[in-house]
């Protein structure tokens, strides 16, 4: 069953500039990852701070192998700094 990922994160000011190359380089990542359909990442138009990205994934296993991949642990990692918090992950589907 298809799952969607939903992911939200706050940027501390100043730091949009250094977010915004790894998140499309995670994405461009996950493009070539078996089991990723869509993605897209928004930016909240009354808090420019608030950012989310919300990806389709074939089934929950596809998205966990993702979630763990090496690669993709490193460039999250990197993230988690910027932010000064691991980020979350609320994982969804269509009822």
């Amino acid at each position: 069953m298809a799952v969607k990922i939903i992911i939200s994160r706050i940027v501390p000011k100043g730091k949009t500039k250094l977010l915004t190359p790894l998140l499309r380089k995670l994405r461009a990542l996950a493009m070539n990852h078996s089991g990723y359909i869509y993605g897209e990442t928004l930016r909240c138009v009354n808090d420019p701070q608030e950012f989310l990205v919300i990806s389709s994934w074939r089934s929950e296993k596809d998205w966990d192998t993702w979630l763990h991949h090496p690669e993709r642990a490193e460039i999250q990692g990197q993230i988690d700094v910027l932010l000064g918090k691991k980020t979350e992950y609320r994982i969804y589907t269509n009822i």
